[in-house]
Order: structure tokens, then sequence, then C-alpha cells
């Protein structure tokens, strides 16, 4: 399991003091305003980020970090990721997963047999839909209902699908 979650990722710049506008990759954005520290990824180092100040404008948080009072400082980190650390994450409610522990698990259907990998999370707003990469049909998309996921198991990197008609060809 990841040691870290995603919550965003810096969009743009706003204004000249400093301010950025991150894009939310969490399903609660308000979540921000508990937030007190985000880890910036440049993919050389994790940068730690004290959090001044939040405002949310449309679908952006605007986020303000301590110490970092000019454009020039942050606009380099565009398309920058911000990490939290997995303690400091949302409780999840029963069958719901983080999407950063899916990714990989081996799919099984319900007789037992492999039929692939989850390669990706769709985000559809009706439900989340499922990226399976197989052998024998390439990429296969399983939509995130009761009638198609019957078993998820994180810890053993596993899941069982039931293969409804017409999902694959």
């Amino acid at each position: 399991m990841e040691k870290q979650l995603q919550v965003g990722v810096i969009s743009s710049t706003h204004g000249i003091r400093g301010e950025v506008k991150v894009f939310p990759t969490t399903n609660d954005a308000s979540r921000f305003k508990e937030l007190k520290q985000v880890y910036l990824e440049t993919g050389k180092e994790q940068i730690p980020l004290e959090i001044e100040r939040v405002k949310f404008f449309k679908r952006s948080v605007i986020l303000k970090f301590k110490g970092i009072d000019d454009i020039n400082d942050i606009e380099k980190y565009r398309g920058k990721s911000l990490l939290i650390d997995r303690e400091d994450a949302i409780e999840l409610e029963e069958n719901e997963y983080y999407i950063a522990d899916m990714l990989g698990i081996e799919v099984y259907t319900e007789d037992g047999g492999r039929f692939g990998s989850l390669r990706d999370v769709m985000e559809t707003g009706a439900n989340d839909v499922y990226i399976i990469e197989t052998e024998e049909y390439g990429e296969v998309l399983i939509p995130a209902i009761q009638d198609c996921i019957l078993d998820v198991d994180v810890e053993a990197g596993r899941m069982t699908i039931h293969l409804m008609e017409g999902l694959i060809s």
C-alpha cells in the first residue's frame, strides 16, 4: 500500500503573491480546510509545505503556502502533485478504497480464472469504471457496480468480478 496519497495537482498560479490553483484529486475538496501540510512532489524530492490559507473557486482549490509569497517561487511547480501522508487521509467507508491501493491488483472472474490486472480507474460521476488490462481481450472497461464487482481484497491484491453479458466481445 502507498504510504502517501495524492490530493491534488498544481494547475496554475493565482495572482502574484504565491497562491496556486490546485485541481483536487480527492473526492472531497473541502478536506483541504483540515489539512495543515502537504508534500510537493517535484520528481527529484518532496518538499513539505505548510498550508497558510485555503479558498475555493469553481472546481479548483486555491492554496497559499507559508513562506511562499511570490509567483516566481511557485510557478516552476505547475503540474506537480501534492501528497499527504496516509494517516492524514480521510477515513474510508465500508467497500471504499483508495485508487492508489487498487492499481495493479490481479482481477479474477467468479469461476476463479485470472482475467487481467487493474490498470486505471475512470471516475465518471455516476460510478467509477475499472480499466482492466487483459491478455485475451486487451483493455476491458468494467463498471464499478455491485453486479460486476463481487469482491475486492486490497491487502491480498485481488479482485473478483462477474462479467455481465456485453462487457467483452
